[in-house]
C-alpha cells in the first residue's frame, strides 16, 4: 500500500522527518490507515499505535573505543591517517622544551653525582642550548666519543 500522504501528515503532526515514521505493515489495518486523510485521523492512528516514530539513529561508541585502544598501541597512526604538517601535529617549541629539559636534567644528575666536573657541565650545557644534541642519546654518544663519561 502507498501511504505517501499519511507518512507526510504523520511526519508533520509528530514533528519528525518522513523517514522516521513507522506505519504498521499488518494488512488487516491497511484500510484504516489508507482512509486517514486528515491530521485528526493521523492523531487517532498514533493513539492506537498503528503509526509511531522510529528512534533516532546514533553512532556506536564501541567502535570509537576499539579504535582508541588501537591508537594507544600505535596502530592507525600511519602516514595515510595524517592530515596536518608535522609542526601542526606537534608544536616544535614544545618538542624543543621537552628535549632540552631532559638533557639538562641528565647533565645536572651527572654533575651532582660528580661524574662530570662543573666546568664540563657548563660546556655541555651551552652546547645543548646551542642545539648540538638532537636528543639524550646523542649527548651520551658525544660524551663517550670525547672520553667525558667515565663511569655511571
Amino acid at each position: 500500500m502507498d501511504y505517501k500522504l499519511q507518512r507526510r501528515l504523520a511526519a508533520s503532526v509528530l514533528g519528525v522527518g518522513e523517514s522516521r515514521i513507522w506505519i504498521n505493515p499488518d494488512p488487516e489495518v491497511a484500510d484504516d490507515i489508507a482512509d486517514a486523510i486528515t491530521r485528526e485521523d493521523i492523531r487517532g492512528l498514533v493513539r492506537q499505535g498503528l503509526i509511531s516514530v522510529k528512534p533516532k539513529k546514533g553512532n556506536s561508541h564501541s567502535g570509537w573505543l576499539e579504535r582508541r585502544e588501537k591508537r594507544k598501541k600505535g596502530h592507525r597512526r600511519g602516514y595515510g591517517k595524517r592530515k596536518g604538517v608535522k609542526s601542526a601535529r606537534m608544536d616544535p617549541k614544545e618538542d624543543w622544551i621537552n628535549r632540552i629539559r631532559k638533557i639538562r636534567r641528565y647533565l645536572k644528575y651527572l654533575r651532582d653525582k660528580e661524574v662530570i666536573d662543573r666546568k664540563t657541565y657548563r660546556r655541555l650545557y651551552r652546547l645543548a642550548k646551542g642545539g648540538m644534541f638532537h636528543n639524550l642519546s646523542s649527548l651520551k654518544r658525544y660524551m663517550k666519543e670525547h672520553g667525558i663519561l667515565r663511569e655511571e
